[in-house]
């Protein structure tokens, strides 16, 4: 759910020119021995929301180090920060959603999809984002959603294509839904405020809605598809033709990782206090995504197809097998 994706193109650009005047190496990781054995330092641009709470996870447990791999977490403001980042280099990984990525290889960003990062867990009112209104609105469902203002976090992508398909299935005319974008965590506060009819939130946002007396009309994801590969982590096309070895450690340490969080969630809830701002009395009624290993072609054809609905790709068809496969 990253903020400011459409902006990112032009930057992306800048700083992938930018890149081709540093040293050949430049984005590849960084190599060290310690301790008798060889490792490779390397950076990877998140934002701290509990999708990655795996990543975390699996940092915790070991899982990148028996690979190699010294972890770096670096916290960025979104998909506009983090996907120019790794096309320049500046991360070697990172972290974004499928809208995100489909809207980057649109527009010529050379990016690439290694392994899942989160998905829908497929349950409608209790999915890990939902629609939100106050408890007095006169709406019922997301077809009551056409004719209003809702909120999301970032106009033209993942959030505002799943709600239309929302309104679209519930019977309701998407093209009258008003959306206005406002930052996840002032989300509670416009909509108890009034500012809003309606907000796309995920958790903490979503539960702390929930405590103000708002109720759930809408679970986009899980009604888009209850599979819906929501977010991956990639890299660049450069990284993955100069230095596949280190993709494939990344892969195969964040697979055990996803792996690990989806057998372990208590452990997944309690790692989140680790590098958000969640406190311990949320942890209990947050919802957390799935975690396959695996991402789900169906459901990215699927939001692929939404997003040429919504004129997100200009005239151009995401490759779904090139970016994700």
């Amino acid at each position: 759910m990253q903020r400011r994706v459409l902006g990112l193109v032009t930057a992306a650009m800048v700083v992938a020119g930018a890149a081709g005047c540093g040293s050949s190496d430049s984005g590849s990781g960084t190599a060290s021995t310690a301790g008798g054995g060889r490792t490779t330092r390397v950076t990877v641009g998140i934002i701290p929301i509990i999708d990655v709470a795996p990543l975390y996870l699996g940092q915790k447990k070991g899982f990148f180090t028996d690979r190699g791999i010294e972890l770096r977490t670096v916290t960025a403001q979104g998909g506009a920060a983090i996907i120019p980042g790794v096309v320049s280099g500046q991360f070697q990984f990172g972290f974004s959603n499928t809208t995100s990525l489909m809207i980057a290889q649109t527009k010529g960003v050379p990016v690439k999809s290694v392994v899942n990062g989160a998905a829908s867990n497929g349950k409608v009112g209790a999915d890990v984002t939902g629609v939100l209104v106050r408890k007095d609105s006169s709406v019922k469902s997301a077809k009551d959603l056409a004719g209003r203002t809702v909120a999301v976090n970032t106009l033209q992508n993942i959030g505002s294509t799943t709600v239309r398909e929302s309104v679209r299935k519930a019977g309701g005319d998407p093209s009258k839904v008003k959306f206005v974008e406002i930052p996840f965590d002032q989300m509670p506060a416009a909509l108890d405020g009034g500012r809003v009819d309606a907000a796309w939130m995920g958790d903490p946002a979503k539960s702390l809605a929930e405590q103000q007396g708002a109720r759930i009309v809408a679970s986009p994801f899980a009604e888009t598809d209850p599979k819906l590969t929501v977010a991956t982590y990639f890299t660049s096309t450069r990284i993955t033709r100069d230095n596949p070895e280190l993709v494939q450690k990344f892969t195969a340490a964040m697979t055990e990782s996803l792996e690990y969080a989806s057998a372990h969630p208590d452990e997944a809830r309690q790692i989140l206090t680790t590098y958000t701002k969640i406190g311990t009395d949320l942890l209990d009624t947050l919802t957390l995504p799935a975690w396959p290993a695996e991402v789900d072609t169906a459901s990215l054809e699927k939001l692929a197809a939404l997003g040429e609905r919504d004129g997100l790709f200009g005239d151009k068809k995401p490759d779904i097998q090139a970016l994700f496969q």
